[in-house]
């Protein structure tokens, strides 16, 4: 799964009832078996995992996004760690969104380069700069060893009406590419790469920039992040963005304002 350790692993069957406020009918929901995690050492992961399928998987999976839950493939999935609770679903409040000045210094960084927004088609391309990337920052990763056929899977799979959104440079240089599920009430990331070799454009963090673009111009109130772990450097640009929501026992609730730097 983008966020975990990848597809494949076997699924334990359990009889849990769906998350609270779900207004579809009741789900079968499944516990995958414990395996090391990839963004705290010595910690272990189990994901909640549901399927995506049908005439309902877009009302659904609206929902489960509310929920916390996140997409891989036709696959819904949340954390459901034992004695762990650090992986945070976050969400960007657009309408307050404020971009403070090292957010600006990035967007005039790489005002060079230019943001289309299409549908989800894999390409050779698009697949070479993945695998630069992920052999870059991610070597001992399941998702490291991808074929074409498993990163086209994984674009076009998808049991929603998935998009991308691409940044390239005058030259037609593609730099960098996002993921990205609409919903009815935001845009969700689902995975980004970019070129390894180009750090000072921070290229990830402008990714989300042009999904929160894409959330304004569709008059959407969130852009959906995924989990946020403070103590994981892999999360720690996540805390760029302010304000930032978060879900927890309490319902989504503000846990950083507005900033100036």
């Amino acid at each position: 799964m983008p966020e975990g350790n990848g597809r494949g692993r076997e699924l334990e069957r359990e009889q849990r009832a769906a998350p609270e406020r779900l207004s579809v009918a009741p789900q079968h929901f499944y516990r995958t078996s414990a395996l090391p995690c990839p963004y705290l050492p010595g910690k272990a992961e189990r994901k909640l995992v549901t399927e995506l399928a049908g005439r309902q998987a877009s009302s659904f999976y609206n929902e489960l996004s509310r929920a916390g839950f996140r997409r891989s493939h036709h696959l819904a999935y949340r954390p459901a760690c034992i004695n762990c609770s650090a992986c945070v679903p976050v969400r960007i409040p657009v309408a307050d969104f404020t971009e403070t000045r090292s957010l600006r210094r990035i967007r005039n960084t790489n005002r060079d380069l230019l943001r289309r927004y299409l549908e989800a088609d894999a390409t050779l391309e698009q697949f070479r700069l993945f695998q630069r990337y992920q052999r870059s920052r991610h070597t001992d990763s399941d998702m490291a060893a991808m074929t074409f056929g498993d990163y086209q899977s994984m674009v076009e799979d998808s049991p929603v009406p998935t998009k991308m959104v691409e940044l390239r440079d005058v030259s037609n240089t593609l730099y960098g590419m996002g993921l990205y599920d609409p919903l009815d009430d935001g845009l969700s990331a689902v995975y980004s790469f970019y070129t390894p070799d180009a750090g000072k454009r921070s290229l990830g963090t402008m990714l989300v920039l042009a999904l929160v673009e894409e959330a304004r111009r569709r008059s959407l109130p969130y852009v959906y992040l995924g989990y946020w772990i403070e103590n994981s450097p892999k999360m720690s640009y996540k805390a760029r963005f302010h304000p930032l929501e978060a879900l927890g026992a309490k319902g989504w609730q503000r846990i950083l304002d507005a900033a100036q730097d």
